[in-house]
């Protein structure tokens, strides 16, 4: 008769340190969990991931990453997790060893944020704020569910953008250009 194991259970999330926590940014030098992504939002982010990771390589342009912590240069404390980033190998040169740390220190040139429904619009204008003044050039915020696309290359120069368009890299992304039908899906057909 073999014994059986006795296994500990983990313990829960909210019982953790937050530190240890996979999924927190850093608001004024403490650790702020962050809800989860919702579905529609998580492969959202990873299309664009895709896109713009090719892009980035097949233009020698930089890396793409997804739920990256950044520590940005700001007189506050700020590490910010974007959804979607864009490093330059102007900063993060190809084939650099990247930090094992939990933040990386390097500001990315695009941050993109796809809204879930437990973000709020402070929650969402605050880090574009920050983005921009760390030195953030170029801000994308996703609605999925309702197939819309801010494009900020300011706080005030913003623009709209819907399924029938086309994303636009701009001067921090020469020659990206992507249809949103790329992201956003097909709206359901009517009976």
């Amino acid at each position: 008769m073999s014994a059986a194991e006795v296994l500990t259970p983990m313990p829960r999330l909210a019982d953790r340190d937050p530190a240890d926590r996979d999924h927190y940014e850093v608001i004024d030098g403490v650790p702020v969990e962050l809800p989860p992504m919702s579905t529609d939002s998580q492969v959202l982010a990873s299309r664009l991931v895709r896109h713009l990771g090719n892009h980035g390589a097949d233009h020698d342009l930089g890396e793409a990453v997804s739920e990256t912590l950044f520590k940005l240069p700001l007189p506050v404390d700020r590490n910010r997790r974007p959804d979607v980033a864009f490093v330059p190998y102007s900063r993060a040169p190809r084939n650099a060893r990247l930090p094992s740390t939990s933040g990386w220190e390097v500001l990315p040139d695009l941050c993109v944020e796809v809204v879930s429904p437990t973000d709020t619009a402070d929650e969402i204008m605050d880090k574009v704020r920050e983005y921009f003044q760390a030195g953030v050039r170029l801000v994308w915020v996703f609605y999925p569910r309702h197939d819309l696309v801010h494009v900020y290359e300011s706080l005030t120069a913003v623009r709209g953008l819907n399924r029938a368009d086309d994303l636009d890299g701009g001067a921090v992304l020469p020659g990206f250009r992507l249809p949103l039908t790329e992201l956003f899906p097909a709206p359901p057909a009517q009976p």
